[in-house]
């Protein structure tokens, strides 16, 4: 068996430095990366006071399965170039119609909007309170 002394360094921090990371921080640049790839319905969840698994859900979907890869690619990118943060787990990234990118205090779900109409995320959590992201260029 395994003796483990220490547990391993930096599983839940910022990579280059001591701090954790901000989560409202997070959150803007995530739905930032979102806008820049045209994601659709984007919401933030914060289900900080209804769980202890995470602080946020951000959802969106894409049109398409190759935009729902563009669209988690965009977040994987940006989070580790402006915030250092890489995601702790990936799921769906080779199904391509719902990928889950768990930041810790942060879980985004890019979907397809039959997955996302199908499952009701925000109907699950209708609890929490929620801010609808919108896309200026669409308005």
């Amino acid at each position: 068996m395994t003796d483990i002394k220490q547990p391993a360094k930096k599983q839940f921090k910022n990579s280059y430095s001591d701090d954790s990371p901000n989560s409202q921080e997070m959150v803007e640049v995530i739905t930032e990366a979102l806008l820049s790839r045209k994601g659709k319905e984007i919401t933030v969840l914060d289900v900080s006071k209804l769980t202890t698994l995470t602080d946020y859900f951000v959802v969106c979907h894409g049109n398409s399965d190759v935009q729902v890869k563009a669209l988690s690619d965009a977040v994987e990118e940006d989070i580790r170039e402006k915030m250092g943060e890489r995601a702790w787990k990936k799921e769906g990234l080779q199904g391509r119609s719902w990928v889950i990118l768990d930041f810790v205090n942060i879980v985004v779900h890019v979907m397809s909007k039959e997955k996302r109409d199908f499952y009701g995320l925000e109907r699950m959590w209708n609890d929490a309170e929620v801010t609808y992201i919108k896309d200026e260029d669409e308005e």
